[in-house]
C-alpha cells in the first residue's frame, strides 16, 4: 500500500449534481420544483415561517409585564464585607474595591443587605442598604454612605 493508491471505500462517495447546467443535469428546474418563492433566486426564509400556518409564536398567547423603570440591584450580605474587610485589610469598602475583588460587575447597582455578621469597621459605599444592614454597620463603629 502506497499513498498514490489509496482510494476510498466503493460506494462511500458521490458527485454532487451539477444542478442548473442545461437538460442533461436534471432537467428545466434544477430540482427547485415549479414556480413560488422557493424557485426564485435570492429567495429567503423569515425566521420562524411555518409555510403560512400561523407560526408557533403567534399561537402562543402573550403573558407577562416588563417595567423598564425598575432599579435591579445586586445583593450583597455583611458576611460578604466582612469577608472582603478581612482579606484586603482597608478601612472603606467602595465600589471599586468591590469590582476589583469580582464581588460585583462593572454596571452593578449594590444594596446591602443584613445577613451575617460585621466585626471590623469599615465605611462602606453603595447605592442602598436596608435597616438591617445599616444598623449592624453602624453598631460595628463604621458608616454607611449612598451613592448615586
Amino acid at each position: 500500500m502506497k499513498l498514490h493508491t489509496l482510494k476510498p471505500a466503493a460506494g462511500s462517495t458521490k458527485t454532487n449534481k451539477r444542478l442548473g447546467r442545461g437538460q442533461g443535469s436534471g432537467g428545466s428546474t434544477a430540482g427547485r420544483g415549479h414556480k413560488g418563492a422557493q424557485s426564485r433566486s435570492g429567495y429567503h426564509k423569515k425566521f420562524g415561517f411555518e409555510g403560512g400556518q400561523m407560526p408557533l409564536q403567534r399561537r402562543i398567547p402573550k403573558f407577562g409585564f416588563k417595567n423598564n423603570e425598575k432599579i435591579y440591584y445586586k445583593a450583597i450580605n455583611l458576611d460578604v464585607l466582612e469577608s472582603l474587610a478581612q482579606k484586603t485589610k482597608v478601612s472603606a469598602l467602595n465600589l471599586q474595591l468591590m469590582m476589583d475583588n469580582g464581588v460585583i460587575g462593572k454596571n452593578d447597582k449594590v444594596k446591602v443587605l443584613g445577613r451575617g455578621e460585621l466585626k471590623s469597621k469599615v465605611t462602606v459605599e453603595a447605592h442602598a442598604f436596608s435597616t438591617t444592614a445599616t444598623k449592624a454597620i453602624e453598631t460595628a463603629g463604621g458608616s454607611a454612605t449612598t451613592v448615586k
